[in-house]
């Protein structure tokens, strides 16, 4: 069943052992961040940590912080509650073939009925434990007893431009469609009741902002902390247009997702979160922002971002504040990442059915490189492959895209590394083309467009100008891998 609350999945969390509480004070200024680094950085990204005590400014908060809740694959599948990501694929792969779709907006369709049907339907209701205890906020702020200053938030990083809410989940809705949306964009905290609002242009959140813009409103925006971690996970995956992404986080949960109407604004939000920040974005407004260590590894530049005013906050009595921190990988953000690619993978191999599998290293921090490999069957397939991927979604920001044969394995990164070194020329195996790329993208010279490159390290046929003959892998026979195994368990050695 679904998690009824963040406090029922950290339970979960500790009782298969994948959670330290931390019981001593520990500050939230660099301190607790510089802690969960240590931990994510170990072998399998270490322990989900569950800090009692964050001190902000000296103060102990009322607020339990919990971090890297999410950093492994076994945390990832206690999120989702399933075994292995791998069985929500499999339901994807299903819906898919229960119709078989002729392309891929007709593949997406299909995705968003199946999805519908499947406990993910929204219900609304007109109490919630996220509106337990209530502040709200006049302009200029005058209850003092209870602001922003007041959440644990973080300072990750020491060249920081302050303190960031780091896993939001950001709730608006298109004016004109009714659409709504889900996304999770960092907010550093300028003071008791405003924020900065990171969305890029490529954003759908951006998108709406236009369309308030354009109508010269103010654009009602809600942030919620915590919750079923399913909600965060839907706020990042990169669904297409039109997949809802809380239908979506009721049918990874298999519980209709229970909405309330916020307090102060007309939006509607998952009832059962810890925290809920009212407020609006007022188009036009915009504000430095950063700089931000990011999951780049590089700090970010400061830039203008719009502004969020807060109207309300509202929370469950027994709140945990959940964070995270990004920067140079490994960190818990890959495991989102990873989990999306395994789960998404169904709706790749749908459009391109000669896909294998998918890979994102966690040194491409996402983005920037993408292993493929492929059953090969005609010349020049892996450049086809390539283009499509970057035609598809998010996959445009994809900076290098590594193509390989079948019997390669994209999850080893020396693998694929050993087959680019070997099996390329890097005249004639090697394409680059100029596309959009992502905004925190430091190195392209013009921000938010960069140059993209693919390379074929699939074994080449004689249609791609090669007539040498390609030679075969040499690896050791089965009968010969047997015997050895044997005489090492007589001689006392493992196997």
């Amino acid at each position: 069943m679904a998690y009824a609350s963040f406090t029922e999945f950290i339970s979960a969390l500790e009782k298969s052992g994948e959670l330290i509480r931390v019981s001593v004070p520990v500050k939230t200024e660099l301190a607790i961040a510089e802690w969960a680094d240590r931990e994510m950085k170990s072998p399998g990204g270490g322990k989900a940590l569950l800090f009692e005590q964050p001190l902000i400014e000296g103060k102990i908060s009322q607020f339990p912080v919990a971090i890297n809740t999410m950093g492994s694959e076994k945390r990832m599948a206690i999120a989702l509650q399933v075994e292995s990501i791998a069985d929500i694929a499999q339901e994807i792969a299903l819906i898919l073939k229960a119709k078989p779709p002729t392309d891929l907006r007709e593949g997406w369709t299909l995705l968003k009925q199946g999805i519908n049907l499947l406990h993910a339907r929204p219900r609304h209701v007109k109490t919630a434990p996220c509106q337990e205890v209530v502040h709200r906020f006049a302009q200029p702020i005058h209850d003092s007893h209870f602001t922003i200053h007041d959440l644990p938030i973080l300072q990750c990083w020491p060249k920081d431009g302050g303190r960031f809410i780091t896993l939001p989940n950001v709730h608006t809705c298109d004016p004109e469609s009714g659409a709504r949306n889900l996304g999770m964009y960092r907010m550093q905290v300028y003071d008791s009741v405003t924020t900065g609002m990171h969305w890029q242009v490529h954003k759908v959140g951006a998108r709406h902002g236009k369309v308030y813009y354009a109508r010269n409103e103010r654009m009602p925006v809600a942030v919620t902390l915590g919750g079923d971690p399913a909600y965060t996970f839907a706020a990042t995956a990169p669904l297409p247009d039109g997949l809802d992404e809380i239908l979506f986080a009721g049918f990874v949960r298999k519980k209709s997702v229970e909405l309330v109407k916020c307090l102060t604004n007309e939006l509607e939000v998952p009832a059962d979160v810890d925290f809920v920040l009212e407020g609006y974005v007022q188009p036009g407004e915009m504000r430095p922002e950063g700089p931000f260590g990011d999951h780049t590894g590089f700090y970010t530049a400061i830039e203008d971002y719009p502004v969020f005013h807060l109207t309300a906050i509202t929370h469950r009595r027994e709140a945990v504040y959940p964070s995270t921190i990004v920067g140079v990988p490994p960190m818990e953000d890959f495991y989102l990442g990873s989990a999306s690619v395994r789960i998404f993978l169904p709706v790749f191999k749908m459009n391109f059915p000669e896909i294998v599998d998918m890979a994102l290293p966690p040194e491409g921090v996402f983005h920037n490189l993408v292993c493929v490999s492929i059953r090969k069957q005609y010349p020049y397939q892996a450049f086809k492959v390539m283009h499509g991927l970057w035609g598809m979604g998010q996959m445009m920001f994809s900076k290098y895209i590594v193509v390989v044969d079948e019997d390669c394995d994209v999850h080893n990164t020396s693998e694929v590394l050993f087959r680019l070194c070997a099996n390329t020329d890097p005249k004639r195996d090697s394409t680059i083309i100029t596309n959009p790329s992502d905004s925190l993208d430091h190195a392209p010279s013009v921000q938010n467009v960069g140059s993209h490159m693919g390379l074929d390290a699939t074994h080449k046929l004689p249609g791609e100008g090669y007539t040498r003959g390609w030679p075969e892998l040499a690896r050791m026979d089965e009968a010969t891998k047997k015997l050895v195994d044997e005489l090492r368990r007589k001689s006392g050695i493992s196997a």
